[in-house]
């Protein structure tokens, strides 16, 4: 037995599937079939129930499956800090972006940290803000932005931006001609919002909550251009951040919300107490010094 046998069993659990597992290896699947019935034989015992559409842990394969990932991992944390020691000027970075940001600003740091370190990859996932953190803690991603504030027993951050929420509404709404709208006034509105993957949620909620009503929701996306095809068809109206609110190309009205207002924070974090990798340290660190560099120069423009 090998990593590879451990590898290849995690991904057909995973996939529930030698067939899919192997299309994702980009190996055949009698290769991968031979090497799970090698462990099996290796260990003594069956790790799958195979049926005709799926193939299903049995109780000793759940077992070796929690003791499979510890070593898998053990064994990316092996080869990334022999990297580390060795001074290798490579890696591979996992970050978090909620698809509800204007992630122009972090594209452009990305861009100039590749220019420094071109033998660093990066792998972006988009998810909302709590399932970047619950992926961040199972090591499924190094870093993330999430929304102010976090879980700060478990994670280490630094504060990315802030910014005001502004109410999206249809160009017929009776209000889309007003400045300014209080919370209260839409009441009676539907509301298109993020889905309960996203702090987002939430913060819209609990804002509606304090003006003295429940939103009536009737939709929920994760994509923010779908969204606003929605209110611009007048299926209701949404609550965006105002950097996501600009790039709206459809035929909608922004309006400032107040009584309460609402605004938020967003940070970048990592984990406490974990193993933090050579290229998502010296990534952090030039993140957090480009930050502090082009907020200085804001500052006396």
């Amino acid at each position: 037995m090998d990593i590879r046998h451990l590898q290849y069993f995690i991904e057909v659990a995973r996939f529930q599937s030698f067939t899919k597992a192997a299309e994702h290896l980009f190996i055949s699947q009698p290769t991968i079939s031979k090497m799970i019935k090698n462990l099996e034989e290796d260990l003594g015992v069956e790790l799958f129930e195979r049926t005709r559409k799926k193939v299903i842990l049995t109780d000793a394969g759940r077992l070796i499956l929690m003791q499979a990932k510890t070593i898998d991992n053990a064994f990316e944390n092996l080869n990334t800090q022999l990297n580390d020691l060795l001074g290798l000027k490579k890696g591979h970075i996992r970050v978090g972006l909620p698809p509800i940001m204007d992630a122009d600003q972090i594209i452009q740091i990305l861009g100039g940290f590749h220019e420094q370190y071109p033998h660093i990859t990066f792998q972006l996932v988009e998810d909302g803000a709590k399932r970047i953190e619950e992926n961040i803690l199972q090591e499924e991603l190094d870093v993330g932005i999430t929304v102010l504030p976090t879980q700060e027993d478990r994670f280490d951050h630094f504060f990315l931006l802030s910014e005001e929420l502004e109410v999206i509404l249809p160009p017929a709404h009776p209000l889309a001609g007003r400045k300014q709208i209080r919370l209260e006034e839409l009441k009676d509105d539907s509301f298109i919002l993020f889905n309960k993957d996203f702090v987002l949620n939430d913060r819209i909620t609990s804002s509606c909550k304090e003006a003295g009503f429940i939103p009536k929701v009737i939709s929920e996306s994760s994509q923010w251009d779908f969204i606003g095809k929605m209110i611009a068809s007048n299926l209701g109206i949404s609550i965006l951040p105002k950097s996501v609110a600009e790039l709206l190309t459809q035929e909608v009205k922004r309006i400032k919300v107040i009584k309460p207002s609402i605004a938020w924070e967003l940070a970048i974090i990592w984990p406490k107490d974990q193993y933090i990798s050579y290229a998502t340290k010296e990534w952090l660190a030039y993140t957090q010094d480009r930050l502090s560099t082009d907020a200085r120069g804001s500052a006396s423009s």
